[in-house]
């Protein structure tokens, strides 16, 4: 389904560029008020966010519809997010190619947060043949949790070596959030993320749309 851009006051062009940008690019949003300006746009920086708020969700959306399929191994991590000067923390996979799974942003590093992360990850991809996470005993007691409700047997690993791939992915995220001068709420925090991690992917080539620079592809979850 096309996005809507009726009743906006710039172009489709325009918004979509700021928002790729915005995810994309180490840059806030009052850089790309500027970098807009010397291109004759005049739009204000609290407008682009509210251009990202709006449309990553149905961005992202689309995205999941075209993603491709992953690995059954897969390295579970998380790490820690500021929101209004509180740590969050965010659930992230890959699997043994370093192919993005999943994401969730918690409000809580808990047994609770930790199933809710697998299931999100499994109705996207399929229950997978093992996990290979830290020490961590939430995440342990919630991949176990989640064998017990589903009937499963993933295998449970931990061994912190097999996590390095997901660990230096982590890298990407941080620094991307650094130079958003900081979150001001959960919710958009959990949507910039999915929208970041989205473009992540779509550069890594986990979109089924063949023969498209990664531009292109994102321009075509659009419509």
């Amino acid at each position: 389904m096309a996005l809507s851009f009726k009743g906006r006051h710039f172009q489709k062009s325009i918004i979509l560029t700021s928002i790729r940008w915005y995810l994309s690019y180490r840059l806030s949003t009052r850089d790309l008020e500027e970098m807009m300006a010397e291109r004759g746009v005049h739009v204000d920086h609290s407008t682009i966010h509210r251009w990202v708020l709006h449309y990553t969700p149905q961005l992202e959306a689309e995205f999941r519809k075209r993603k491709r399929s992953v690995g059954a191994s897969w390295r579970w991590d998380e790490m820690a997010i500021k929101v209004k000067g509180k740590l969050k923390w965010l659930y992230r996979a890959v699997d043994e190619d370093g192919e993005t799974i999943d994401f969730l942003l918690a409000a809580k590093r808990d047994q609770k947060a930790a199933l809710r992360f697998l299931k999100k990850a499994v109705r996207q991809h399929g229950v997978p043949g093992k996990i290979n996470t830290d020490k961590s005993g939430a995440n342990a007691a919630g991949l176990k949790a989640f064998n017990h409700e589903h009937s499963t047997d993933i295998d449970l690993r931990q061994v912190k070596y097999l996590n390095n791939i997901v660990e230096k992915d982590h890298r990407r995220v941080r620094q991307r959030t650094r130079s958003m001068l900081g979150f001001k709420t959960f919710m958009s925090a959990a949507k910039t993320i999915a929208g970041i991690e989205m473009m992540a992917m779509i550069k890594k080539g986990q979109i089924d749309i063949p023969g498209s620079t990664p531009f292109e592809q994102f321009y075509a979850l659009a419509g």
